[in-house]
């Protein structure tokens, strides 16, 4: 496991386009299908990570609150399935059904959206508003396995409710920490 933080693509980026499997429904699903009224969350994460191990359940509890609020979201795993077999397709459907993920779990057998996003680590995070424009990418909250922090996705909670009352971001913006993605040789 080698740690790895977040790139922090620019605030302002347009989200790029996309269309993978959902790995609970075996279905196409693009941008557009996921967009949400308000702002849209995406996710880059895995199954074997021990950081997205730690922060899954509050990722869910975060989507599950802010839903209702015209929010959508989303997580694309991009690993390499050959050196890594428990990232595969059959794997996301189980953790998605243990956790119940209440987003598709969408799998990026190219890389090439996790490319597009400059994802570097899981989770890797990213918030854009109405306009697909990036708003905040970074951390969840202050958390990481062993530290004695509680989960309570603070930074990401706290962007989301930027949106929600018209506020600004802010402008410290923490980058995630986690595995670095497995890409393909």
């Amino acid at each position: 496991m080698a740690r790895t933080e977040s790139k922090m693509l620019p605030l302002g980026t347009k989200a790029p386009d996309f269309t993978l499997i959902d790995s609970v429904t075996n279905k196409p699903v693009s941008l557009n299908h996921i967009q949400g009224e308000k702002g849209t969350v995406i996710m880059f994460v895995c199954n074997h990570c021990p950081y997205v191990k730690h922060v899954i359940d509050e990722l869910v509890r975060v989507s599950n609150d802010y839903r209702v609020t015209g929010f959508g979201f989303v997580a694309i795993s991009s690993n390499d399935i050959v050196k890594y077999p428990k990232d595969a397709p059959a794997e996301m459907w189980r953790t998605a059904r243990k956790h119940n993920f209440s987003f598709p779990y969408l799998f990026d057998e190219t890389q090439k959206v996790a490319k597009a996003y400059d994802a570097a680590c899981t989770p890797d995070l990213y918030l854009f508003d109405d306009e697909l424009k990036l708003v905040y990418r970074g951390q969840l909250d202050d958390s990481r396995p062993g530290n004695g922090i509680p989960v309570n996705g603070r930074d990401l909670r706290e962007a989301i409710d930027n949106i929600l009352n018209n506020n600004p971001q802010r402008k410290d913006q923490k980058p995630s920490m986690g595995c670095n993605i497995k890409w393909k040789e």
